[in-house]
């Protein structure tokens, strides 16, 4: 039996090399400048298809970010993008919020957010097989993520993570209102 590869796989793959490699090298290009119009970088993805999507996610330094915050951010970073020129052919560009229910990307974010309920998504499974993971944060110890998982005190080491966010709870909710009502 003779092992084939489909040319729609190695597609797939250059093409998620590509966008890999394109993200390590647009993040210290974005940033500064993100970080130049008064904001912090949340999160930042290429997102390919027949039209390339530049995925900006970036908020106050207080936390916050609103509809015009994203508008001014947007307007600064197509300026900056269209001065230097990253991206090679055509692209969408996309700034937005983190949201309630945010992505949590940065080692401080998981300390910022201990009390809150999270979903965790590991680059790989851990010593049981399993990836994926909802719990209570606990905060860190260094740089290790701690969880409560039913009762079960976990620790992930921060570059295990391939994915993290907060789960849109009550206790969220308030918390976001009570934020909002003190600025």
């Amino acid at each position: 039996m003779a092992v084939r590869k489909s040319r729609r796989g190695e597609e797939a793959l250059r093409w998620s090399i590509d966008i890999l490699t394109a993200m390590s090298q647009l993040q210290p290009i974005v940033e500064p400048a993100v970080e130049a119009a008064g904001y912090r970088l949340v999160r930042l993805r290429l997102i390919g298809g027949k039209t390339k999507t530049l995925q900006i996610m970036a908020e106050r330094p207080d936390g916050t970010m609103s509809v015009e915050d994203c508008s001014r951010l947007s307007r600064a970073l197509s300026e900056f993008l269209d001065r230097e020129d990253p991206i090679e052919g055509e692209y969408v560009l996309e700034v937005s919020s983190p949201g309630i229910d945010r992505p949590l990307t940065r080692l401080t974010d998981f300390a910022r957010w201990s009390g809150h309920e999270a979903k965790l998504e590991l680059n790989t499974p851990d010593a049981t097989g399993r990836k994926r993971f909802k719990g209570l944060l606990l905060g860190l110890d260094g740089s290790d993520i701690l969880i409560d998982i039913e009762g079960q005190r976990l620790k992930f080491p921060f570059r295990a993570i391939a994915e993290a966010k907060l789960v849109l709870t009550d206790k969220l909710i308030q918390e976001d209102l009570k934020a909002r009502k003190a600025q």
